[in-house]
């Protein structure tokens, strides 16, 4: 202590992290409702960032990541469309940050990778990987703390 004040202890408690909402569209397994669902976006200003379909008998389930989470989810309630929504961390790739240094830390942890998928349009133009984590405000603060870089919402840019 000098001059009789302290200052703060830096503290990650209560921090969190940058997330997005990733929906999770579940699709009749017919040709070209995954066309109907991306051409919904295409007059919108809100871009499709990130798509992965996982295929099932009779019917698919497109998880999907926007700029916009409150645009997307009115477009997809106007489309009437079933959808949940779960938060993702997004997470740059870089010398020194790979993916293998990305599960060490979250593995340090012991957390666990639900899953995980790249992104199509990527804020700096490197790799960048949308992350399922058990706990998304640990994992963000695991992997800040390690230096890794960490995109919410507003660093998405538009298509």
């Amino acid at each position: 202590m000098q001059g009789g004040t302290s200052l703060p202890l830096d503290t990650s408690q209560g921090f969190s992290p940058p997330t997005v909402t990733q929906f999770s569209v579940f699709l009749p397994n017919k040709v070209g409702k995954l066309l109907d669902l991306v051409q919904g976006f295409d007059d919108s200003p809100c871009a499709i960032c990130a798509l992965a379909v996982h295929e099932a008998a009779d019917h698919a389930v497109v998880r999907l990541i926007t700029n916009n989470a409150t645009m997307a989810r009115g477009l997809l309630r106007e489309e009437k469309l079933a959808f949940a929504e779960n938060n993702l961390l997004i997470v740059e790739l870089t010398r020194g940050h790979t993916m293998t240094s990305l599960c060490l830390a979250l593995l340090g942890a012991e957390l666990s990778i639900q899953f995980a998928y790249p992104m199509m349009i990527k804020p700096n133009g490197r790799p960048t990987i949308a992350l399922a984590v058990d706990d998304p405000t640990l994992a963000g603060q695991i992997l800040r703390r390690k230096e890794f870089r960490l995109f919410g919402e507003a660093d998405l840019p538009a298509a």
